[in-house]
């Protein structure tokens, strides 16, 4: 048989080789998968030739209306009116511009040279009192006459701004490009500013003034892209140090460029006071919007402009419809932030995202002097405080919900990112610095009035009173954060991610700047507890005097139980005394440590563990640990236990025992039961990642409380028992838990924090002393079945080393030390 009919079908549905019937369709959907695919390549064959067609035909048209247009305006030597302009100048340059420059998104040398004529022309038009030849005088006259200047005015406005946000790229006009963008921002000024327009009457002043409203308010919407342009441009600008404010020079037409396109910038918002319907301020919001996602995140927003240009940003009527806009719009506004970090590369932007920009610059705007922002000594006048709290509030815990996410990436990727900044802050910054001829700016120095005692004690001024400085008509109706009242919750939360935000972006000193000023302002941190006491004991459950282990009274000699003794001191003391003050002022020693050798000798025998005191000193809000508080509790945990936890660091006996500052000994106890029992239970239940910071701080001020219980007692015994009285885990149990965590400890990242550890090795201390022997010996017993396991069964091996203890060894060498 021949070879081509091998396996075809024949007449009678028979064939040497035959076709299954799966075999048949595939074979059959293939085809018609190809055919389809060559359809859809014709058409777009087609469509990409007609396009080309198009694009080539436009430009062929426009380079001869612009060759046509240069002669026009070569030969005209006659007087201009405004109507010539509109119909002989405009109407060809606005095509010719279009299809050459602003499709192409590149202005070519010869484009520049039609500009700067066109805007010129343009210019001595505006400037002439002659109607006739103004070219603003069309605005007022017939109505078609002002359709088409109204349309052509947007379009100069959007080909003006295409010129600013094109700035930087044109490398090959020089010194042109520089001279054109000036022209072109003049020229939009001049047109949305009713005050330079020369060809009003009082006649058509009113019909002027809606035709400049409605172009600030196309300004304001997103059709303009004004914002944007403008951020391209300041992205351009130089930082300027705090240290070298003067050093950077700019040339007049830059410094005018810049003044321009801030004063366009702010435009709309001015027009929020003005009288004007509905559809202008709701174009006005969303200018608002625009400028807060597009200018308030500019990396150094305020050190890239000139200092006679950061009052105008400073104003209140800037800043009041900033926050507002944040406040209602802020799901939007953060989104918009968070698309916008993945559509622009920049190199700041790796380590720290938009939202993080935009905190930092509204911390600049907001304090300071507005004719001295180097040392900033207080708020801008006028300032809405609780808004401003606000905004910060929500600006923070979106950077640090973004901070989070970059961590938890990098554990869980074990690799360096290219889109989330893997790079070490510190060497980003170097580049930026570099790049920008400092190496004293860091984004943390925008954080200074944070650090400062003047801006908490403001915030402290006005809690509990209405802050707003706006009238109840200019304050929206559904814009709830802005109308409760102020209060040290909101504080509480400024704070506490501000601490956040400086452990991770200042790894010299962490949050020692910010817990240095809350340390030390007066009664913030007794506010900050009579809150929490409040909470978390009412008065009907408040502990009374009879449940206290200690009555701590000045005037008494000895105290309850038998704990230390009081030196009763005389009013006057002699020389010696004063000496030994001194000394231990130079050797850090305090008189109350010299009362701790007064122990009695004889301390009581523990007495077995009472139930109902144990009751007392467990905290019942506390008993799910950080998982079973409110997110408000969780921040004033937090911020409490960060910042006493530092103060207990310098705070001597002296003032702890005697002086009884911040706290009373009653309080003293009242914070180390709540801070013992949410730390056991918080280990026994979990820490997740939101707890982690308040877990930590809270853990590090327990161990401060207990080690000062322990050189001087002031709480009973029982307080430390009393979370595991009822749940304690069994010794085995225990034991086993604390090998299994020291296992994973050791296999797996060492970075992980110490704090994060099995009960055992954070609060040993609520196990009693004989079940912690028990654990001693279970350890033994589990380590010699280990040994075991490895095959030292006749004896201990070479590597075992035999400890053997006297008591009466120990003994002596307590007493020598």
């Amino acid at each position: 048989m021949d070879q081509t009919r091998k396996y075809q079908v024949s007449l009678r549905g028979a064939s040497v080789k035959e076709i299954t019937r799966d075999a048949l369709l595939e074979k059959v959907s293939q085809e018609r998968e190809l055919r389809n695919y060559a359809r859809r390549a014709t058409a777009a064959a087609l469509f990409i030739q007609r396009v080309w067609r198009r694009y080539k035909v436009t430009k062929v048209v426009a380079l001869q209306l612009q060759e046509e247009w240069e002669s026009l305006l070569n030969c005209n030597a006659g007087v201009m009116t405004g109507t010539w302009i509109s119909n002989a100048v405009l109407r060809p340059f606005l095509f010719f511009t279009a299809c050459l420059s602003v499709q192409c998104q590149k202005i070519q040398v010869r484009d520049i040279n039609c500009m700067q004529k066109c805007f010129r022309i343009l210019l001595e038009s505006l400037n002439s009192t002659d109607i006739k030849e103004n070219f603003c005088s069309l605005a007022t006259s017939t109505l078609e006459e002002r359709r088409v200047w109204a349309f052509q005015a947007r379009k100069l406005i959007s080909l003006c701004l295409f010129i600013l946000s094109e700035f930087n790229k044109s490398h090959t006009g020089g010194q042109d490009i520089i001279v054109l963008t000036s022209l072109a921002m003049r020229l939009v000024v001049f047109l949305t500013d009713l005050k330079g327009w020369k060809s009003i009457t009082a006649d058509n002043r009113q019909d002027a003034d809606i035709a400049v409203k409605d172009l600030i308010c196309f300004m304001g919407s997103s059709k303009s892209g004004i914002y944007l342009s403008i951020r391209r441009y300041v992205n351009t600008l130089d930082v300027s140090f705090s240290s070298q404010i003067n050093s950077i020079a700019q040339t007049d037409d830059k410094i005018l460029i810049t003044a321009s396109a801030i004063t366009l910038a702010l435009r709309p918002c001015h027009m929020t006071n003005s009288d004007t319907d509905g559809r202008v301020m709701l174009d006005v919001h969303n200018a608002a919007e625009q400028y807060c996602v597009f200018l308030v995140t500019i990396p150094w927003l305020v050190q890239r402009l000139p200092a006679v240009l950061v009052p105008a940003l400073k104003h209140k009527s800037i800043l009041s419809p900033c926050f507002q806009t944040i406040l209602i719009l802020k799901e939007k506004i953060l989104t918009e932030m968070s698309e916008m970090d993945h559509s622009e590369i920049h190199s700041s932007s790796k380590v720290i995202p938009p939202v993080g920009w935009a905190l930092s610059n509204i911390m600049c705007l907001a304090t300071g002097s507005e004719n001295d922002s180097v040392d900033p000594g207080r708020f801008i006048q006028g300032l809405d405080y609780a808004s401003y709290v606000h905004v910060v509030i929500t600006l923070a815990e979106n950077f640090l919900g973004w901070l989070e996410n970059v961590e938890w990436m990098r554990k869980e990727k074990q690799d360096d990112l290219v889109d989330v900044s893997a790079e070490p802050i510190d060497t980003i910054l170097q580049e930026t610095e570099r790049m920008h001829g400092s190496l004293k700016m860091s984004y943390m120095d925008m954080f200074r009035p944070i650090c400062q005692q003047w801006h908490l004690i403001s915030l402290l001024a006005i809690i509990g009173t209405d802050s707003h400085t706006q009238s109840a008509e200019t304050v929206p109706p559904n814009n709830i954060e802005c109308l409760k009242k102020f209060e040290l919750l909101d504080i509480a939360y400024f704070y506490s991610y501000m601490l956040r935000i400086f452990t991770v972006f200042n790894p010299a000193f962490g949050s020692l700047p910010v817990l240095n000023m809350l340390s030390f302002t007066p009664g913030f941190l007794v506010n900050l507890w009579g809150n929490l006491e409040s909470i978390l004991f009412p008065v009907s459950n408040r502990i009374t005097e009879n449940n206290h282990y200690l009555c701590a009274g000045k005037n008494s000699g000895k105290e309850k139980g038998g704990v230390f003794v009081k030196k009763q001191k005389g009013a006057n003391k002699d020389g010696a005394n004063k000496w030994v003050n001194v000394l231990n002022k130079f050797t850090g020693k305090s008189q109350a440590d010299d009362d701790c050798r007064d122990l009695i000798d004889d301390h009581p025998s523990p007495s077995p563990v009472n139930e109902d005191s144990c009751d007392v000193w467990d905290i019942e809000p506390l008993r799910c640990g950080p998982q079973g508080i409110s997110k408000d509790m969780t921040c004033l945990f937090h911020l409490f236990c960060a910042t006493y936890s530092h103060l207990l660091l310098i705070l001597d006996d002296i003032e702890f025992y005697e002086k009884q500052v911040p706290f009373t000994l009653e309080q003293q106890q009242r914070i180390a039961s709540v801070l013992n029992t949410l730390v056991y239970n918080g280990l026994s239940n979990g820490i997740g990642r939101q707890a982690r910071p308040l877990m930590e701080s809270a853990i590090r001020c327990l161990h401060l409380m207990y080690e000062r219980d322990c050189r001087h007692q002031f709480c009973p015994p029982v307080l430390w028992l009393s979370p595991a009285t009822k749940n304690r885990p069994p010794i085995a149990v225990a034991a086993r838990t604390h090998e299994v965590f020291s296992a994973n400890l050791r296999a797996d990242d060492a970075s992980t924090s110490r704090s994060m550890g099995s009960i055992i090795t954070t609060t040993p201390h609520v196990f009693p002393f004989e079940e912690r022997v028990e654990m001693f010996r279970e350890f033994i017993k589990m380590d010699k079945a280990s040994r075991k396991m490895a095959g030292e069964v006749s004896g201990p091996g070479s590597q075992s080393v035999r400890d053997s203890s006297h008591r009466i060894v120990l003994l002596k060498t307590d007493f020598s030390n």
